[in-house]
C-alpha cells in the first residue's frame, strides 16, 4: 500500500461529452482492479450520488466526490487523500466533457481543473461507434487544449469491427498518443436510466452486481491494466502541503457519564428512495459527537428509538410516493419529532418527504406546501446565502450547493426561507420552520463543518 504523503497512485477517466462510456470504463476498472486483488479508491467529480454507488459495489469502499466548485479548489486534494488512505490505487470517474464544469466559470468545477489539481494522468473514453479516421483530429484538439492537462492515453469505446479497430487504432497512432483498451458493444453493460440519470444501485439489486461484473469483466478483457496501473503510478505526489481532510477528532464517550451527557442520536434516513447523501455528512456528525443511526422509510415504521435528531437527504421519493406514504406511522413519528422542535435537515427528496403531500398522496405534513412532479428539469450550481437562523446554520452563513430535481413545491404561509440563491439568479428558496431546514439545495458539508456542530449541538440542547 501506497501512504498518502507518498501519492496514491491515480488515474482520471475522461471523455469528450456525455455518453461517451465514462461511467462503464470507469467502474470496471474499479471492478477489475479490485480482481486483481488491488485496493482501489472510487472517486467522482462533481455533485452525482448515483455514479458513486456502482463504484462501491465495484471495490467494496465508499464513493466519494470531489466538487471543486461545492467544496473549492482547495479541498479537492485533502478530500482525495481522505478517502484514498490505506489504497494501492485510485480510480478518479469525470463528469460531461473533460473541460465542462460549472457554467460561466471557466474551468472551475470540470474535470480538467480537478485533474490538475490531483496532477493525475487521464485516460480519455472516446465514444468510437460513427468515427474512423477523425478520431485523430478529435483527440489532438483535447491533448493540445491545456498543456497542463495530461492525457496519458485513450480507450476507444463501441467498436464495431476488427476492421474498424485498426482503423482507429492507426489514427490515434498518428496523434502519439497510446490506445490503452478497445471495447466493444456489449449490452451487458448497459445500465438503465430514467428522468434524472441512471437508476441507482439501491433498487436494482443483484441485477446491479451483474452489471458491475459484466463491466469489470469488459474491461478486464479490452483494456491493458498493466499500462492503465503503470500510468497511475507516474502521477507522483500531489502538490506541496496536500494533508488528507479529516472531520474532526471523534470524541470520546464514556459509559459512566449521566444519560444527558450521552451522544445525541441523530436518525440518517436511507434505503432505496433516500440514496443521495455524501459520507462526509455522517462522519462529520460522529466528529461533532452525535450517534448517527440509519434507518429506511419504505420499511421501518417508526424513527429509531431515542432521535433527537434527523436528517433526510435526497433520492427518488416520487417513485416510491405510494409506499411512502402508506407508511403511515413512520410518517406520523416524523411530523411528531419535527413539532416538537427537534432538529430536522432535509435535502431535495427529503424536502418532497416532509411536505403535505406528493402528487396527491399523503406525506409527512410537517410542511404546509404541496410537491408534484414537474415536467421541467432544474439543474445547476447554486451561490446561497442562509437568510434565516436554522439548526444548520446562522443567518449570513454562504454556501455552495446544487439543484436537480423535477418536482415543484407550491408553499403555503407560515414558514421562512432557508437560502437566498446569489447566483445564477437571485431568488429566495427552501424552509425554515422550529427546528426545521428544508430545501432543494444539495450541500456538501465538509465546505463549513460548522454545519454539522451547529446541527449535533441544536439535538443536544432541544
Amino acid at each position: 500500500m501506497t501512504s498518502p504523503d507518498s501519492g496514491v497512485p491515480r488515474l482520471v477517466i475522461a471523455a469528450p461529452s456525455s455518453g461517451s462510456g465514462k461511467t462503464t470504463v470507469a467502474t470496471g476498472l474499479m471492478a477489475a482492479l479490485a480482481g486483481r486483488g488491488l485496493a482501489v479508491s472510487p472517486h467522482k467529480v462533481g455533485p452525482d450520488y448515483i455514479d458513486p454507488g456502482y463504484h462501491a459495489l465495484a471495490t467494496g469502499r465508499v464513493g466519494r466526490n470531489l466538487d471543486a466548485y461545492l467544496c473549492g479548489p482547495e479541498l479537492v486534494g485533502p478530500l482525495f487523500l481522505h478517502g484514498a488512505r490505506g489504497c494501492d490505487i485510485a480510480v478518479v470517474e469525470g463528469v460531461m466533457g473533460l473541460y465542462d464544469g460549472a457554467a460561466g466559470e471557466g474551468e472551475l468545477a470540470s474535470t480538467a481543473q480537478v485533474a490538475k489539481l490531483l496532477r493525475a494522468p487521464v485516460v480519455l473514453v472516446v465514444d468510437a461507434s460513427s468515427q474512423s479516421r477523425s478520431v485523430a483530429a478529435l483527440v489532438h484538439g483535447f491533448v493540445s487544449w491545456d498543456p497542463e492537462v495530461r492525457i496519458g492515453g485513450v480507450i476507444l469505446n463501441k467498436v464495431a469491427s476488427d476492421r474498424h479497430e485498426v482503423l482507429l487504432r492507426e489514427a490515434v497512432d498518428s496523434v502519439g498518443v497510446p490506445v490503452l483498451g478497445v471495447l466493444r458493444r456489449a449490452a451487458p453493460v448497459d445500465v438503465p436510466s430514467r428522468h434524472l440519470g441512471l437508476v441507482p444501485v439501491a433498487e436494482r439489486g443483484s441485477a446491479a452486481v451483474e452489471a458491475v461484473a459484466a463491466m469489470g469483466a469488459q474491461v478486464a478483457a479490452g483494456c491493458d491494466l498493466e499500462a492503465l496501473v503503470g500510468l497511475a503510478r507516474a502521477a507522483g505526489p500531489l502538490p506541496g502541503g496536500s494533508a488528507p481532510w479529516t472531520p474532526g477528532p471523534v470524541p470520546t464517550h464514556h459509559p459512566s457519564r449521566s444519560v444527558e451527557k450521552s451522544p445525541p442520536r441523530v436518525a440518517v434516513a436511507g434505503g432505496a428512495a433516500f440514496t443521495f447523501s455524501y459520507a462526509e455528512h455522517t462522519e462529520l456528525l460522529v466528529a461533532a459527537g452525535a450517534e448517527v443511526v440509519a434507518f429506511d422509510p419504505l420499511r421501518d415504521e417508526e424513527l429509531p428509538e431515542g432521535t433527537q435528531g434527523l436528517v433526510i437527504g435526497g433520492g427518488f421519493p416520487e417513485v416510491y410516493a405510494a409506499e411512502l406514504s402508506a407508511n403511515e406511522g413512520l410518517r406520523k413519528s416524523v411530523a411528531e419529532l419535527a413539532l416538537s422542535g427537534a432538529p430536522v435537515a432535509a435535502e431535495c427528496a427529503g424536502l418532497l418527504y416532509l411536505c403535505r403531500d406528493l402528487d396527491g398522496l399523503p406525506m409527512c405534513g410537517v410542511l404546509d406546501a404541496s410537491a408534484r412532479m414537474s415536467e421541467r428539469l432544474t439543474l445547476g450550481y447554486r451561490d446561497a446565502v442562509a437568510v434565516s437562523d436554522s439548526a444548520l446554520a446562522g443567518a449570513g452563513t454562504r454556501l455552495r450547493g446544487h439543484e436537480f430535481h423535477r418536482t415543484v413545491v407550491e408553499p403555503g404561509a407560515g414558514a421562512a426561507p432557508a437560502w437566498g440563491m446569489r447566483a445564477p439568479e437571485r431568488r429566495v428558496e427552501g424552509f425554515v420552520e422550529r427546528g426545521v431546514h428544508a430545501s432543494y439545495l444539495h450541500t456538501h458539508w465538509a465546505a463549513e463543518p460548522g454545519v454539522a456542530r451547529r446541527f449535533v449541538e441544536r439535538c443536544r440542547t432541544s
